[in-house]
């Protein structure tokens, strides 16, 4: 499981969830299943754990465990399946955000600006739109707009035109074609690796709607907790970060606090910690994939 998705900051997820042998837990998302197999060692014969992941290919890497359910959908649905379940409130909820190290080296899926491949990009290849289709579809003011609010890049009036331009002569269906468009884009102080990183992560977050599901799935959360229980999320990047800080810190998602006549602020969670814990040096040298990562922790009041 640890060479289809290697487990960030696993100890520290395990240590934020507080797990108790009989307890309900959710993993929001699967992938190879690492964080999942933790918490079900941890947890006893009456113990229940529920995932989600919306990619397919995890369905084959499920461990045989009867205490384990795995439901293949967004994340964004997860009120609906916990009702259906009869799994509500729930002791503690993990999510690790972003795109899983298997989805990274599959080369179809276009993840991934190293290797030549088409431009896909879905984590559920039900999806309709693919990276391709955003890029050649797309008129150039959605294409600014995606690159601003996406990838926050500052010239992205510059890249919309660029691809504009290309795409009149050909398609732009590989990532190579898009990593060539992107090089004309870069101003001289701009680092290529972190430039492109940007452009796919815009590209990928519009693809798969991931705001909007992060959105949904935080919303969701404190009401689907119990007293006392503990929601952890790992992000990767600010704009996920944002989100789940906001919603820990101000009971909402715009980061807006709301107080009681003696001050205090009204939240359902509150921060288990100050700032958020990052991945050590050493894991980081053992998964570079971890270096951005973000851990924060709140508990139910």
């Amino acid at each position: 499981m640890t060479d289809y998705h290697i487990p960030v900051m696993l100890e520290q997820c395990l240590e934020g969830l507080g797990i108790v042998p009989h307890g309900l837990y959710v993993d929001a998302t699967y992938g190879g299943g690492g964080h999942s197999s933790a918490i079900l060692h941890l947890l006893g014969p009456s113990g229940r754990l529920l995932a989600f992941d919306r990619d397919a290919d995890v369905i084959g890497q499920k461990a045989q465990d009867q205490r384990l359910i795995l439901i293949n959908h967004d994340y964004r649905w997860i009120t609906n399946f916990l009702d259906y379940h009869t799994a509500v409130p729930v002791h503690g909820i993990l999510a690790d955000l972003g795109v899983s190290s298997h989805q990274f080296d599959t080369d179809a899926r276009g993840f991934s600006f190293r290797r030549d491949a088409p431009l896909d990009m879905r984590m559920d290849i039900d999806l309709a739109l693919t990276a391709a289709d955003v890029l050649n579809a797309y008129t150039e003011g959605q294409l600014q707009r995606v690159f601003t609010l996406y990838g926050e890049i500052k010239n992205a009036k510059t890249l919309a035109q660029l691809i504009v331009d290309k795409r009149k002569m050909a398609p732009i269906t590989t990532t190579g074609q898009l990593a060539a468009v992107v090089g004309h884009a870069m101003h001289r102080n701009d680092k290529e690796h972190k430039y492109l990183s940007q452009v796919f992560q815009a590209l990928r977050i519009e693809v798969n709607h991931e705001l909007e599901s992060l959105s949904l799935f935080l919303e969701q959360a404190p009401m689907l907790l119990k007293p006392g229980g503990r929601l952890v999320v790992i992000s990767y990047h600010s704009l996920e970060d944002r989100l789940v800080k906001n919603l820990m810190e101000t009971g909402n998602l715009e980061g807006i606090s709301h107080t009681d006549l003696y001050g205090n602020i009204l939240r359902p969670l509150t921060p288990v910690l100050r700032k958020p814990l990052l991945p050590s040096a050493h894991e980081v040298a053992n998964n570079p994939r971890s270096r951005s990562a973000k851990l924060r922790i709140a508990e139910k009041a």
